[in-house]
């Protein structure tokens, strides 16, 4: 091919390669109000990311269209997940959740599965901590661990808000880790994290088990001793001196993480739209302020690692939950 012809050729195909990304990218756009339904009720962790998404979008004019969220609780999210299921295709629909649509599947509390829906992106990582009252004879995690794997049902644990939830599965790392009998633990569900603190400050549990965010406010009060965060590395802010769960001796993470999800069946340009829409929210100052004021992380995850890596938690999750007795799901 001569020269010219070859350089007239190239540019040619690049145009029309061009033309087709354009034209695939900007194939889906919402048209109506974006929905994001959140399956808890106003000024819960959910609820509070589901509003910060909705503030920015709007703040930034990021969408073509509105954005409102609708609270569906019930059944720990199984109100919303059976509001969304039937929807499938519709993209104008998007839900905050997080990790007990795993656990509640495991357990055996829902039908409804992370495979009845599209994962849109896993959005934030809330790492879960250990502590005990200020005047507890345990100093350190190690401490602590010890007597668990000495006498796992001499050291009542306080948890909220349902068995089989993050918090609990913590206390079952924990003990896993520490070569303790997991199925001994004498774990304690409250209702909330305000009630198993009460409870720890009381003597009637000695370990209080809650998100760092939580953790971090109650240390501010000089009630509590933290012993140590289950999380990848230190966390910065208020906690920064607490040392994790691995650098105390003991392998471990803990995450009640949350995630976005929209109805089955949605089609690549549709997904497209999201995750371009995702990256570019958890890339914004205002999201990271925030998640750091609430002692939370940024782990954004497009639509594909999502769906890969909660595969992979399934498995981990029902390992831990088989151990505890909690495990009742055939996946």
């Amino acid at each position: 091919m001569r020269a010219s012809l070859k350089v007239a050729w190239l540019a040619g195909m690049a145009c029309t390669l061009t033309g087709g990304m354009a034209f695939a990218q900007g194939a889906w756009k919402p048209e109506r109000n974006v929905e994001i339904i959140v399956g808890s009720s106003p000024g819960t962790g959910t609820d509070r990311t589901a509003r910060l998404i909705q503030k920015i979008w709007q703040e930034q004019k990021a969408l073509p269209v509105t954005a409102t969220v609708l609270n569906k609780p019930g059944a720990g999210g199984a109100v919303a997940w059976a509001y969304m299921a039937p929807k499938a295709g519709d993209a104008h629909l998007l839900q905050v959740t997080s990790y007990n649509i795993v656990t509640n599947h495991i357990t055996g509390r829902s039908t409804l599965n992370y495979t009845d829906f599209t994962p849109i992106s896993l959005l934030i990582s809330e790492y879960i901590g250990f502590a005990v009252k200020a005047d507890s004879p345990y100093k350190t995690l190690a401490e602590l661990a010890k007597a668990l794997r000495e006498n796992p049902e001499s050291v009542p644990i306080g948890t909220s808000s349902t068995a089989g939830g993050a918090n609990h599965i913590a206390a079952g790392l924990l003990a896993r880790a520490a070569g303790a009998d997991v199925k001994k633990l004498k774990v304690v569900i409250y209702n909330g994290g305000g009630e198993a603190l009460t409870a720890t400050l009381g003597g009637h549990v000695a370990v209080w088990v809650n998100s760092a965010s939580s953790i971090a406010a109650a240390s501010a009060a000089g009630t509590i001793r933290p012993l140590a965060i289950a999380a990848p590395q230190r966390l910065p802010g208020a906690l920064a001196r607490l040392p994790t769960a691995k650098e105390a001796g003991f392998a471990m993470v803990a995450d009640n993480w949350r995630l976005l999800i929209a109805p089955k069946g949605l089609n690549p340009a549709q997904v497209g739209y999201w995750d371009n829409a995702f990256r570019t929210l958890t890339q914004s100052k205002e999201w990271n302020e925030d998640l750091a004021a609430a002692q939370m992380s940024n782990s954004y995850r497009n639509s594909a690692e999502t769906t890969r890596y909660i595969g992979e938690e399934y498995g981990e999750i029902k390992d831990i939950l088989t151990e505890l007795g909690l495990a009742k799901s055939s996946r």
